[in-house]
């Protein structure tokens, strides 16, 4: 789940990053009422987007007055923001954040992930701050720094120092930068976050260390323990099918192709999508319901899947093993039945009492094809929506 960058540094103060200070605003009125009660010489008015580049797509306006803070909010305010990590569309902006000038004598790079190669956490560092990330590790790996966090111990001190040093800082810059690390690795593990990256981290004329941006990530399978957290999430920002995909635990992607897919287990999903492709077609999506798929599972899927306008027909595969063939038949015939299915569907199951199954398929009245295999499947919706 990622938050806003405003969520993101209230969530900073509390642990104690420094952040400049700032104020969400709704509405061009509020940006200026902010931006007076900055009362700095110069605002930054930034569109509050779940995607990085935003300044290189006017997402971010460097104003010096309220009145031109108020002009800058009004004309992000209610329009999408297409940056490089968003789609066509972009993302809708709902609010911005008005946030008072830093004097800025360097700006560096630094987050906080995990390192799937290790197994650790690792605390990443760069002098090019500002930069997209992946292009410095591209064009200059000698540039980033690292420093892996052992579990049992936390960060280290003394590994926050040996960032510093290799950063160039110096005197107190090296003192408030091992805290500003040390606090931010406290965050990153108290709100088991999946990341934070701080581009660009600061270096102000007077030797402080700031977070002029934040992008926070968390874990979606630790979210029990944290309801706070959980309340953050802007749904504006997320595809609605996920949105709504998720309210009954299904993991589903959206794609571009024409072949609805609901499949149990994500591995099983992958390799149906492959077959779609290889038989001709297109998968439109990606659709785990799981191993406890039931009746109400599968007719949210249906109508998560049908409700796309792309969808010429849907390939149903499952494997019964814990839940079985017929209890997942019952569900399908049950579910096209509310859902008024309009499109050709193949139905491919396979494991605990699949025969029985499959013969409640063949008695259900419904045009529901039956696959006995997966390459049988495919061959057969791909015909069935040609």
């Amino acid at each position: 789940m990622n938050i806003h960058e405003y969520q993101a540094k209230e969530l900073f103060r509390k642990f104690g990053v420094a952040v400049p200070e700032g104020f969400v605003a709704a509405n061009g009125a509020e940006a200026e009422a902010a931006a007076t009660k900055l009362g700095t010489p110069v605002v930054v008015v930034k569109a509050q987007v779940h995607a990085g580049g935003r300044g290189k797509a006017g997402g971010v306006k460097v104003v010096k007055s309220p009145a031109a803070a108020r002009e800058a909010a009004d004309a992000l305010i209610g329009k999408n923001l297409v940056t490089f990590q968003t789609d066509a569309k972009g993302q809708p902006v709902n609010k911005v954040y008005v946030e008072s000038g830093v004097d800025i004598a360097r700006e560096l790079y630094l987050a906080i992930t995990l390192d799937r190669g290790q197994g650790r956490l690792v605390l990443m560092a760069s002098t090019e701050g500002g930069m997209e990330i992946e292009e410095v590790a591209h064009s200059h790996p000698e540039k980033i720094f690292r420093e892996t966090i052992d579990p049992a111990l936390g960060l280290m001190p003394y590994q926050a120092q040996n960032i510093a040093f290799a950063l160039g800082l110096k005197g107190d810059e090296i003192k408030n930068a091992i805290k500003f690390m040390m606090n931010l690795a406290k965050a990153y593990t108290d709100l088991d976050c999946a990341m934070i990256e701080i581009n660009p981290l600061v270096i102000t004329g007077q030797g402080g260390v700031m977070a002029l941006d934040g992008k926070v990530s968390f874990d979606d399978n630790a979210l029990f323990r944290h309801k706070d957290i959980a309340e953050l999430n802007d749904t504006t920002q997320s595809d609605s099918r996920e949105v709504e995909a998720a309210k009954y635990d299904l993991n589903y992607v959206g794609l571009e192709g024409e072949i609805g897919c609901m499949v149990n287990g994500a591995g099983l999903a992958m390799a149906t999508m492959d077959v779609i492709k290889f038989a001709g077609s297109e998968p439109a999506n990606f659709l785990d319901v799981g191993g406890g798929a039931d009746e109400e599972k599968v007719t949210a899927a249906l109508k998560i899947i049908l409700g796309d306008p792309q969808v010429k027909g849907v390939l149903i595969n499952i494997f019964g093993g814990i839940m079985k063939c017929d209890i997942i038949a019952n569900g399908i015939v049950a579910a096209c039945k509310t859902v008024n299915l309009s499109v050709p569907m193949v139905v491919r199951l396979e494991g605990t009492n699949v025969e029985l199954g499959n013969d409640i398929l063949a008695k259900s009245g419904l045009p529901i094809i039956t696959a006995n295999s997966l390459a049988d499947g495919a061959a057969k919706i791909v015909a069935a929506i040609k």
